[in-house]
């Protein structure tokens, strides 16, 4: 093994002919190139350069009915979902509208799908704790988990404001218990 020549590239044989180390390589550099589709940047004429296709585009709210720390419920995108928007009163990451803290979440845990009604904290800015085994949600930073059982931030539906109208266009991350949100999604990268 030590006088072996040092390969320059990896050779995609036979799973049963593969090393270990060869295929955390290749699995490593799978998860990256997936990780640079992903990442969510605007271009140059401050359009998204990720684009959810096949989401519905429904509107949810107005702007002007929101009220901080009161969450609104709506279905998408399938009508079955159960979700909120809310006001922040703060900036939030993703945030939506002149302040930037407007989002929208899934109302079910990642952990077990219990329903997470009733529990955000407007003092603190998150959703829980949940109450089958108590995971905490950060809505300022995408859904994510501070504390608790879960491993996944809540699924955020990604919003757009025109005027006082607020849509929900697509959804980041998988419903609880969902293989895929929509049959038909793909997201497109644009350049």
């Amino acid at each position: 093994m030590l006088n072996e020549p040092r390969r320059e590239h990896i050779c995609l044989s036979p799973p049963s002919e593969r090393s270990r180390r060869e295929f955390l390589i290749a699995a490593g550099a799978t998860g990256a190139g997936v990780a640079a589709f992903l990442i969510v940047g605007c271009g140059d004429d401050g359009e998204p350069d990720l684009v959810m296709l096949g989401y519905p585009r429904q509107r949810i709210a107005a702007l002007s009915e929101l009220r901080q720390g009161e969450p609104v419920d709506f279905a998408y995108p399938a009508g079955g979902e159960q979700n909120f928007v809310v006001k922040l009163g703060e900036a939030a990451q993703i945030g939506v509208g002149p302040e930037e803290d407007i989002v929208a979440f899934s109302y079910l845990c990642t952990h077990m799908g219990c329903p997470l009604i009733g529990q955000y904290k407007d003092e603190h800015k998150i959703m829980g704790p949940c109450p089958c085994h108590f995971t905490t949600f950060d809505l300022r930073h995408n859904g994510m988990v501070v504390l608790g059982q879960a491993t996944q931030n809540l699924p955020q539906i990604a919003l757009l404001v025109e005027g006082d109208d607020i849509y929900a266009t697509g959804v980041i991350g998988l419903f609880y218990g969902a293989g895929s949100n929509l049959r038909d999604a793909r997201v497109e990268v644009r350049s």
